[in-house]
């Protein structure tokens, strides 16, 4: 199978093991990206079998809502039962990078509320350790220049990802050569500290729950405890 022929495997599992999830009540929270795209058309053949979604990008909510899904503010949501969406690089611990589509900070924020955070991907995705793919950090665009000289005391180097703007906003900035060594929660958080950045793209603080990864011998479950 081609890389787009995984994506949908994948997706088509991730919508079989939602459907054991969720009820008529239920609120879905949803991701961004090619393979969250292929999701949420595959969804949307159940879509009367949940309450409405959550998405983490205004392009999200725009294919939601033209499949005739419900799409609901976060603030509004009682509870997130799920929340399904890909990744940039993960690692058996399930840890992640994300933010290759922009999208970071409404990502982190959805898989924070959900109860459950399912990240689903191709084989291509899976790494033994982060840092190849260029962590994405979201700034605040007066502070970008001060949180890249800052990144680079961290060893990365900052490129800024001119004529992005968030759905926030901001601005990007991908950093190259970025490893964590020892513990990725440390490195997370410390440079969610640096003055002006508004989240990066390390999911280690909160990894995911479970993970769907598509190989060409078929779907693969890795589950946090493993």
């Amino acid at each position: 199978m081609d890389q787009e022929q995984l994506k949908h495997a994948v997706a088509a599992a991730a919508v079989e093991y939602t459907l054991t999830k969720i009820d008529s009540d239920s609120i879905v929270g949803i991701g961004t990206g090619s393979t969250a795209n292929f999701f949420i058309d595959l969804l949307a053949e159940h879509k009367e079998k949940f309450q409405a979604a959550v998405a983490s990008s205004e392009a999200s909510a725009d294919r939601l809502r033209g499949h005739g899904i419900d799409v609901i503010e976060l603030n509004s949501a009682p509870e997130i039962t799920l929340y399904i969406d890909g990744a940039d690089e993960a690692n058996p611990r399930l840890e992640l990078i994300k933010g290759g589509g922009a999208a970071l900070t409404r990502e982190k924020i959805v898989t924070a509320v959900a109860d459950e955070f399912v990240c689903i991907a191709d084989e291509s995705k899976w790494v033994d350790y982060l840092g190849t793919f260029p962590l994405p950090v979201e700034v605040i665009p007066m502070a970008r220049s001060h949180v890249a000289r800052e990144l680079v005391k961290l060893g990365g180097d900052p490129v800024w990802r001119e004529n992005v703007i968030t759905d926030n906003g901001n601005q990007i900035l991908d950093v190259h050569h970025l490893y964590p060594v020892g513990s990725t929660t440390d490195l997370e958080e410390k440079i969610n500290q640096i003055t002006g950045v508004v989240t990066n793209g390390f999911f280690a603080c909160k990894p995911a729950d479970i993970l769907f990864l598509a190989t060409q011998q078929g779907i693969v479950t890795h589950h946090a405890v493993d």
